[in-house]
């Protein structure tokens, strides 16, 4: 049942009165089983990821620095994509089974780049995430991993200008090494 929460119309009679109504419970009951992180150590994985994108972005920056760094804050939204396919019902368990690999794989400080170099340790964590994504992406229906997208820009599209800007500057070997731990886990 709707409840309506009236809002008192300004004195200004260009001004509307506004009706909001309260989330039906089928709509919170979906949004509330996308909550990823309710224990504090997995929300300060994830801000301090961010802020130390933004911090390396803002100092060092430069034109290509930036554009990097743009696709490096999307990583956040990649983990947490990845922790919502992990419990999505619809997710086979073997597509489960990868995810969960790149995932260990983002939170491991053992990595191809090291994460304690500033910002550029996050970049194979990024583009692991992104090539295992578009193998999930060729088993199971696109729709399932849309709904759980929950980053500003186009999932399909800014999977692909990271796939490309990975392509072009990253080093030909640690290209290969991300494609080949991806093969292992996706077997």
């Amino acid at each position: 049942m709707n409840k309506e929460i009236k809002i008192e119309p300004a004195e200004d009679p260009k001004i509307e009165e506004v009706k909001a109504k309260e989330i039906p419970k089928e709509k919170k009951k979906v949004i509330d089983e996308k909550v990823v992180f309710s224990d504090k150590k997995q929300m300060k994985f994830y801000e301090t990821l961010r802020k130390r994108i933004l911090k390396f972005a803002n100092e060092k920056g430069g034109k290509t620095g930036s554009k990097f760094a743009e696709y490096l804050l999307s990583l956040p939204d990649f983990f947490i994509l990845l922790c919502r396919l992990t419990v999505d019902k619809r997710v086979p368990a073997t597509q489960k089974f990868m995810v969960g690999g790149i995932i260990a794989y983002i939170i491991s400080p053992i990595d191809i780049i090291p994460d304690f170099i500033p910002v550029i340790g996050y970049v194979d964590d990024l583009v692991l995430a992104v090539f295992g994504l578009n193998i999930v992406l060729n088993d199971i229906d696109k729709k399932i991993v849309l709904e759980n997208w929950s980053g500003q820009e186009d999932l399909l599209e800014l999977m692909q200008k990271i796939t490309l800007t990975a392509e072009k500057f990253l080093d030909k070997n640690i290209l290969k090494r991300i494609k080949k731990w991806i093969q292992k886990i996706a077997k």
